[in-house]
Parts: C-alpha cells; sequence; structure tokens
C-alpha cells in the first residue's frame, strides 16, 4: 500500500458532536474528542506531517482553558507514527504500559527502515516515539462534561484498548472490531481477540465508531466480527475432528482443508463481499490457521 499525507476531516454522520473524525484515506480513520476540560486526540496517524494537520483542526477547540492529551489506542504505526509532533509540543501521551518496548523492538525498527526506503517522502524523518503517561488495564479521564474510559481490548495486538464514553453512550472501538475482521497476528492471540470482543459488544453502545470501518456500520460490526470468528472455530473444530492437522504445511490450501471459504463466513450483503481480495484470501487463510491452532491448544 502507498500512503498519503491527506488528511480529512470526516462529516458528522449523527453522532455527538464533540466526536470529530478524521480519515488518512484509505489506510485509517482516527478521532480526537472536545470534553469541558480536555482535548483528547485519539491516535496519531502515520507521522508528523498527519499529527500536524489533525493539530491544525483541533486548535481552535483550546481555549475556555481547555488542556491538549493524546492517547493511544496501541503502537501500530497508523495509530501512533505522529506521537512525535505532539511530545515536541510537551503534550501528554497515554498508552498501556506494554506498548513502550514495541517501540523498540527489532520487528518495529526494521518495518521503519523498509518503509523509509520505500517511502521516504512520507516516512523520512519518523522517529518512533512511546506513550508518556502509562496505565495497565483502565484508565479514566475526566473530562468534566465528558467521561474518557480507556479499557484494555488485547488480541489484534497485546497492548490495545478501546475507549469508551458513557454520557453519550459512544464506544470508539480502534482495530478492536474491523471491516471485514479484526486481525489475530498470533494463535495466543485470538482468544484475548474474541474476549475484547465479547466485552465491548456488552457495552451496548448506541453509538460505534472504528478505525477500519465506515463511519455508520454501527455496533452490528462487532456481532458480525464475532459470528465470523465463531464460524471460524466451528469449521476447525470438525477439521481437527477429521485428523486435519492443527499446524498445517506453510503451502497448504487453508480454504480447502478447512472447507470454510471467505464467502460462507461473513455476511452476504455487498459490504462485506467486495472486500480487498487480501482478506478474502490470505488473511482469512490465517485466521483459519490461528484458529486451528487455537482450538487444538484447549481441546
Amino acid at each position: 500500500m502507498s500512503h498519503s499525507n491527506t488528511v480529512e476531516f470526516v462529516t458528522n454522520g449523527g453522532w455527538d458532536e464533540r466526536v470529530l473524525v478524521f480519515r488518512n484515506a484509505p489506510l485509517v480513520d482516527t478521532f480526537a474528542i472536545i470534553s469541558a476540560r480536555y482535548v483528547v486526540v485519539v491516535d496519531t496517524m502515520i507521522n508528523a506531517v498527519t499529527a500536524q494537520k489533525i493539530w491544525e483542526r483541533i486548535r481552535p477547540y483550546l481555549v475556555n482553558g481547555r488542556s491538549l492529551l493524546v492517547v493511544n489506542t496501541h503502537a501500530d504505526y497508523d495509530h501512533s507514527w505522529g506521537n512525535q509532533f505532539f511530545a515536541a509540543m510537551g503534550v501528554p501521551i497515554i498508552g498501556r504500559r506494554v506498548s513502550v518496548p514495541i517501540f523498540s523492538e527489532p520487528d518495529s525498527t526494521a518495518f521503519l527502515q523498509r518503509v523509509q526506503t520505500d517511502e521516504p517522502d512520507i516516512f523520512a524523518q519518523v522517529v518512533l516515539t512511546p506513550p508518556t503517561i502509562l496505565y495497565d488495564e483502565q484508565l479514566t479521564i475526566d473530562g468534566g462534561d465528558l467521561t474518557l474510559q480507556l479499557l484494555a481490548t488485547p488480541g489484534h495486538t497485546v497492548d490495545h484498548a478501546a475507549l469508551y464514553i458513557p454520557e453519550i453512550n459512544t464506544l470508539l472501538a480502534a482495530d478492536a472490531a474491523e471491516l471485514p475482521y479484526p486481525m489475530a497476528r498470533t494463535p495466543a492471540g485470538l482468544p484475548a481477540m474474541r474476549q475484547s470482543l465479547a466485552k465491548l459488544a456488552a457495552i451496548n453502545a448506541a453509538t460505534v465508531l472504528y478505525c477500519h470501518a465506515p463511519t455508520d456500520i454501527g455496533a452490528q460490526l462487532l456481532h458480525d466480527n464475532i459470528a465470523y470468528f465463531d464460524k471460524l472455530e466451528a469449521a476447525c473444530r470438525a477439521a481437527l475432528a477429521r485428523g486435519v492437522s492443527a499446524n498445517p504445511p506453510e503451502d497448504a490450501d487453508l480454504l480447502a482443508l478447512v472447507g470454510l471459504a471467505y464467502e460462507t463466513a461473513v455476511p452476504p450483503t455487498a459490504i462485506w463481499q467486495n472486500v480487498h481480495e487480501y482478506y478474502r484470501t490470505h488473511g482469512h487463510a490465517a485466521q483459519l490457521r490461528a484458529m486451528l491452532a487455537s482450538t487444538a491448544a484447549v481441546q
């Protein structure tokens, strides 16, 4: 995927006007929450340029004694590589404690070096900058009129968090749910990710916004993601009972081996069927592989 420094302001689709949505198309949506005490930027996009464009849009709200805060939902590049812009301003960056080591892991630095080589106009100036205010499982920000509850929702990544605002019954799910499905990167992460989906669905939020899904898809996406993984589990249990290996060869056709095509695993509507080919094939196969290993481990 090639990247862009473009940041669009997303027109409000009926959610509370104190929640602003920004889009670095086609990659990611991020947010800002305007409370009585704080302007809270939720994720900083891909670099200092995109972070600055968010800042320029929210700066008029920094009046009447409001302070600026930044929240990272997790350490992925499309959520946290703009941190350096806000850190240079002395803005507190809030994130889970387990996020901090991720910024200096060899995989993170190698990925940065690779994209700096491939797309220097976008990534050459990026400096990996971890959060500075740390919490473990949950943290509450009292914004005066709005309460921001940060909730650990691991699975997609070990450090993932979502954000719930009870006064307006609004959930920012970040990458805990996605269209067509969130990605568990390891078999061990899959059970945690499913638990996080159930935790967020149980909130019964009236408004749910995501970083990788249309703004009008609503809370149903949480339930559809849950149903997707339930179908994967049922198919993998049946496959294991037939003698399919919990760790098939790398070149195995997982879709044929398990007997669950993408089209069968997701709702039959156009928005689910017309997704990038990666999700229909390689991504779906990766989730089947993780589910085989995860299911076999608990049988």
